[in-house]
């Protein structure tokens, strides 16, 4: 399943969360944000939302 990077210049407000990640799953994460140029935070929430779309 394919997902858009969102763009981070419209923050909303959020809530911090802590989570338990694979250290093999957290590589490929921190891949994905270094070649998009920008933050696990940001790919772990673009993950979320497109897989959240009805």
């Amino acid at each position: 399943m394919a997902f858009e990077i969102k763009n981070t210049k419209k923050k909303e407000n959020a809530i911090y969360k802590t989570l338990y990640i694979k250290e093999a799953l957290v590589k490929e994460i921190d891949k994905i944000a270094k070649e998009n140029n920008t933050s696990f935070n940001n790919v772990i929430i673009s993950m979320i939302e497109s897989c959240l779309k009805k």
